[in-house]
């Protein structure tokens, strides 16, 4: 009996111990991030002070190379200035040390950043398995899988998707719909050239967002197709107008990257 016991204490004095230590490394990582991060790299603008950025960065790995955070400060400057390659070399050391938080932003960025479809769906489906369904700016992992459907020209597989994602999220949910899952979801059905049913979504899009001149442009080519020719002129000229005034894509990172389907007027 004292030998069990004595087994029983030496095991619940190990696992406070490892307790303490991942305690102590987290407390460790956070004072490294503050010193070369937040009062360090975030200091400089890395649009023309790059270098200062990433040595800042640099010194804070050199001290503990497991930080996630900062492995993806590294990457994040490149991504926005579209020198995706050597942005992404930084990311996967993100991913390698903190998987869950990382590699959905991974994900992300092959499919709105650097275009690569078919590798975003793989991080994405890999995502779905190791911790579900969940959100990166304000989309479930699907719609971007349904998005790189959509640009690999599958568009069943899209539609399959954009339809779930509508019918679980949307229906019966007032308040929770998003103009952009309605407008790919029409664009599916303009691809196939379903023309009717394409302005059906595209109108619950606009119910939502009036003034989306993307919306507006591709249902004025559906209507031009049905040969609804006194509307088209009206409507290709709402959408000029409303570009100009700045109503497009409502995403996250626009600023950065052109979303699939995103019309330029200019």
């Amino acid at each position: 009996m004292k030998v069990i016991n004595l087994l029983f204490i030496v095991s619940i004095s190990s696992c406070l111990g490892q307790i303490n230590n991942v305690e102590l490394k987290k407390k460790k990582q956070k004072e490294i991030i503050e010193q070369f991060a937040t009062y360090g790299a975030e200091y400089f603008n890395y649009n023309y002070e790059m270098y200062d950025w990433q040595s800042c960065l640099d010194q804070g790995l050199k001290k503990d190379k497991t930080i996630a955070e900062l492995w993806q400060m590294k990457a994040m400057p490149y991504f926005k200035n579209r020198k995706y390659e050597v942005g992404m070399k930084y990311i996967d050391q993100a991913v390698k040390y903190n998987s869950k938080e990382w590699q959905p932003y991974r994900a992300f960025i092959k499919c709105i950043f650097s275009k690569n479809y078919k590798d975003a769906i793989s991080d994405f489906e890999d995502c779905k398995k190791k911790y579900g369904n969940n959100y990166i700016n304000d989309h479930t992992y699907d719609f971007y899988i349904g998005l790189s459907y959509l640009q690999l020209n599958e568009f069943e597989k899209a539609q399959k998707i954009f339809k779930s994602y509508i019918n679980q999220l949307f229906n019966n949910r007032q308040g929770l719909e998003n103009p952009t899952v309605y407008f790919y979801y029409g664009i599916t059905f303009f691809e196939k050239q379903n023309f009717e049913e394409a302005i059906v979504q595209f109108d619950k899009a606009l119910k939502i967002y009036p003034n989306f001149s993307d919306v507006e442009y591709y249902k004025a080519a559906c209507l031009a197709k049905l040969n609804y020719k006194n509307e088209v002129d009206d409507l290709y000229n709402k959408s000029l107008n409303d570009y100009k005034l700045g109503f497009t894509i409502n995403e996250y990172n626009t600023a950065y990257e052109k979303y699939p389907y995103q019309v330029r007027w200019d």
